[in-house]
């Protein structure tokens, strides 16, 4: 006997109901579509299943037996069917992390990830400040000067800054870089507006005296401003390496201002072994983190 599951199903409903009209509503049929199949259901077990009025329906004894036989198995049956589905859906992973990680770092390795992971869909969130920082997420990446205390962390890299400008304006004060600081303008992000001084103060420049400094609340905003000319730039390294490799800025000064500002990875949520935060996690620290 080939008994169709649809059919099956469609008496489920129907025996739930006692509608052959609100069994199609939920099946997305159509009621003459239910009546068929329970008429064929019916012809194959060569039993009446329903008693039919003019305007409703009723189980027969040996409906009623049927539907607490079947019930149980066509509801098991579906929900096996719901679990296996499910494991086949994509995974979401939420990811904070500091625009300027995200345009210089993780875009151009991501593909890496992705193709290898196709079912694991990346919900990331860029951050300018770290005021922004919220903990609706799986994982982050945060620049702190401190081990992050919330979440599961990892250090990946320190920071250091190094002035830089474009091509213009290196090949302008090419004889004279110390003076350059005191008439062209210094950009900075708005997070260090100290930076400056502190740099001038490790190199050993007596006579710091900037004629204007100018802070924006991006680091891409920063670098940018300084590929266009607006002025000299503190860029942090590594992060910004592709812009001196892409000759889009220049280093003015090879001494660099070390600070203690470290990128963390911080794991928020909990995993296992093969879970998709812990794979997404441990790819981020392989690819990332520098060996001390």
């Amino acid at each position: 006997m080939q008994t169709p599951i649809r059919g099956l199903r469609s008496f489920c409903f129907a025996a739930k109901s006692l509608s052959f009209k609100h069994a199609a509503k939920e099946l997305y049929l159509t009621p003459s579509a239910v009546s068929h199949q329970i008429k064929q259901l019916e012809e194959q077990l060569g039993i009446d299943l329903f008693q039919r009025q003019t305007r409703s329906i009723s189980l027969t004894p040996a409906g009623k037996n049927f539907f607490e036989a079947i019930y149980p198995i066509i509801n098991m049956l579906e929900s096996t069917i719901t679990e296996f589905s499910q494991l086949q859906q994509n995974v979401n992973l939420t990811i904070t992390l500091p625009e300027f990680f995200a345009s210089e770092l993780l875009m151009p390795k991501l593909s890496e990830w992705t193709s290898e992971h196709p079912n694991i869909n990346l919900h990331m969130d860029t951050l300018k400040t770290r005021k922004e920082l919220t903990r609706q997420s799986d994982l982050s990446i945060i620049l702190s000067s401190s081990k992050p205390l919330d979440g599961l962390a990892t250090e990946l890299f320190n920071l250091e800054y190094i002035p830089a400008c474009n091509k213009k304006l290196l090949e302008q004060w090419q004889n004279d870089h110390c003076q350059a600081l005191n008439q062209v303008p210094l950009i900075v992000h708005k997070a260090r507006p100290w930076a400056w001084h502190q740099w001038a103060e490790k190199v050993g420049i007596d006579d710091f005296s900037p004629a204007q400094i100018i802070q924006i609340d991006s680091m891409f905003g920063v670098a940018r401003a300084a590929q266009q000319g607006m002025g000299i730039a503190l860029i942090p390294l590594p992060i910004s390496q592709s812009w001196l490799d892409e000759q889009w800025l220049y280093k003015l000064f090879e001494q660099p201002l070390t600070t203690k500002d470290k990128y963390y990875l911080v794991q928020h949520g909990s995993s296992t072994a093969n879970h998709p935060l812990d794979l997404f996690a441990k790819w981020v620290i392989n690819t990332f983190r520098q060996t001390k």
